[in-house]
Formats: C-alpha cells, structure tokens, sequence
C-alpha cells in the first residue's frame, strides 16, 4: 500500500471531531500524536504545540542545505460530526474512493502534505530552504490553531491543501455572523391594543434581508468566486401561544468577497433597522457582530500559483486556477503576511453522511507538492 494512502486510512480511523461543535468530542489530541510519530519517522524535526486543553498543533520541519525560501504546508485535523454516518471512522476503499469522515474535509489532503514532506527528506533533503509542515486544531470553528500557528511561524508562502479538485484556489469568500434582536411588548393574547408582536416586527427584518440578498447575488460576480450572499440561520422567539412574543432573535450568516470588508454585514443589517424606525417610530431592533472572517485573494505578484502549476503538470495534471466559495486557514496565513493558495484532491460529501476522497487525487496532490519543494525552495 502507498504510504500516503496507509496514513489516509490511520487518520480516518481517529475520532477528532471538533469538541466546539460537538458536546464531548475528543478533538485533535489523538490524531496529533499520530501526525506527529509519522513526521518523526520521516525525518522532520516535530514539535506539539498546544493551543488549548488537549487540541494541540503539530509542527514538522525539514531544513536544506543552504540558504532559500521558506515554503509550508498547512492543513486542518478536526473534523465536523458524524450524526446519521454509519461507521465513519472504518475507512472503506472503494472504486477509487476512500470513505470515512474526514477522508476529504480534510484527511486526505493533510496525508498527502506529510506523505511528500517525508518524501522529500527521504529521497536526499532540502538543497536549500525550509519546509514547514503545520497540522493545525479547530478550522471547522474559529481557527484557533491557525491564529496560533501564524503568531509562531513565517513562512514565503503556503499551500493549504484543502479539498479542491486539484484546482488551484487562489482566493476564496470570507463569513460574517450577526445576531438581531427585535424588541415587542408582552400581553394577552386577547389584547392587541397592548401588545407588540416581536415575531411578526422580525419578519419585517427577513423581508429586508430577502431584497439584499437578491441584491447581492444579482451584482457582477467576482471572476474567482462569484457573489456575496446571506441567509437566516437559526430564529428565536416567543413563550406561550396565548402571549404576545416581546422578544425575537435572528442568527444570520452573510458570505463577503475579498472586495469586501468583513464589517459589511452588520452595516447593512444596521441600515435596515434604521430604515425600519424611519417607518415606524415604535420599532425597536438591534444588531450585533458575533464573529467574522475576511475573505483572501493571493497578491498577483505572487509566483506560487505559477510554481504550483508547473509543478501539477510535472505529476500529470492540467491547471486550472479557481477560487473556493468557502472559507479557510488560507486566509488566516495570508492576511498574517504569508502569501497562500488551495490545491487537494478530490471527492465528495463534505460535512454529510457519506464522506470519500479519491485514492489517486490523494496521490497526484503528493507528487505535486514534492515538486513544488523542489521548484520553490
């Protein structure tokens, strides 16, 4: 068996759900460990580094012979849950596939990043250089582990090997959540001439925020990753049905492009309130930013795209460069200064019940990124 597909399936087989998203998941601790002893048998110099109680990052480092660049690899090691997944951590090959949760979100990107660092120290070293290898904690949440990463690490660029087809991402969308409460007037059911009905003023909200969503989507689109958009994600409200509701939350997500700024969302929702009470002096709503992350495009001066390229049609394929309609640590290193993309292989599934990876994308990312060391560095 390759070696890049026997790591594949180790690390399927570990439970590293992400404990913030699920009550009582293990996170990243075993799976560290794992990563870890295979960096070491590859002849990388390895450190553990914690980011918080039992989710550590795992570090590996190959230096060359002589002064260059310093290139990474980066990529996620939690995974989301596994609710309605039968056996999701028995990886299964099958017609070219590898299924299990993780096995594209993103085990097999984060097998065939280590299988080409060990690669490259066991075919003779670095020449020159540096590479740095980062598995990091938390990306299906807030990123913790890429905050932490960049606070200790540089880097000339980097390669985040998130699924993409074999695509070269250069750019991809950023997030923004915000919460608004709309305020009522508790009474009797029976008492309208009391009461203010904070369900019904909240649809007013939803309204608003149907028009900008089509707004949004009906502007020209990024040539890399399209549109903005927006949806309401989780809504609140009322006690009794006999009451009238005083209070209505709306959790919503708005999607920006690397045009925007990651603050777009809650100024726009902050224009609809104040549009709302122009039109009605009793209405009473607010908006508060929750958390957000920028969107990323790569600077165009960057010859990594370029290298990378090269790099894929050395192994075989046929460049083509994109952007990702969703967000990743690549925007967590490139805004700290490390210019980055996305290249990993293919699949399907991701986040549902059925999870795969495709055995020979895994092993096409790895030949790549084994040239790219040699080309970049």
């Amino acid at each position: 068996m390759d070696p890049a597909i026997r790591l594949l399936r180790e690390l399927v087989a570990v439970n590293s759900v992400n404990p913030t998203l699920v009550r009582g998941a293990p996170g990243e601790r075993e799976i560290a460990d794992v990563i870890a002893a295979e960096m070491r048998r590859g002849g990388l110099d390895v450190s553990i580094e914690t980011v918080t109680h039992g989710r550590p990052n795992v570090v590996g480092v190959l230096e060359g012979r002589a002064a260059g660049r310093t290139l990474m690899f980066c990529g996620h090691t939690d995974t989301v849950g596994v609710t309605g997944m039968v056996d999701p951590f028995t990886p299964v090959e099958r017609d070219g596939r590898l299924y299990g949760r993780g096995a594209q979100d993103m085990k097999g990107g984060v097998a065939a990043m280590i299988s080409a660092a060990t690669a490259v120290a066991q075919r003779g070293g670095l020449e020159a250089g540096r590479l740095v290898v980062a598995a990091v904690v938390d990306e299906e949440h807030s990123s913790i582990g890429a905050d932490a990463l960049v606070k200790s690490w540089r880097a000339d660029a980097a390669v985040v090997t998130e699924p993409t087809d074999l695509q070269i991402a250069v750019g991809h969308k950023g997030f923004a959540w915000v919460e608004i409460a709309v305020h009522g007037k508790a009474a009797h059911g029976s008492r309208p001439a009391d009461g203010q009905d904070a369900i019904l003023r909240l649809g007013r909200v939803l309204a608003r925020l149907e028009a900008l969503d089509r707004a949004l989507q009906a502007r020209p689109p990024h040539p890399l990753v399209g549109t903005g958009s927006l949806h309401a994600s989780i809504i609140e409200g009322g006690h009794e049905l006999s009451s009238y509701p005083d209070r209505a939350t709306l959790q919503m997500e708005r999607r920006t492009l690397p045009t925007e700024d990651e603050s777009a969302a809650i100024h726009e929702v902050r224009q609809i309130l104040d549009e709302l009470v122009s039109e009605d002096a009793t209405f009473r709503g607010t908006a508060t930013a929750m958390f957000s992350r920028p969107a990323y495009e790569i600077a165009p001066d960057s010859d990594l795209p370029e290298l990378l390229a090269a790099s894929f049609t050395q192994a075989g394929g046929e460049p083509k460069v994109s952007g990702a309609s969703f967000w990743t640590d690549a925007a967590v290193l490139g805004h700290a200064g490390i210019p980055s993309v996305l290249f990993g292989p293919g699949g399907a599934g991701l986040h549902s019940t059925e999870e795969y990876v495709i055995v020979a994308d895994v092993l096409t990312c790895r030949d790549t990124l084994v040239e790219l060391v040699r080309r970049f560095c």
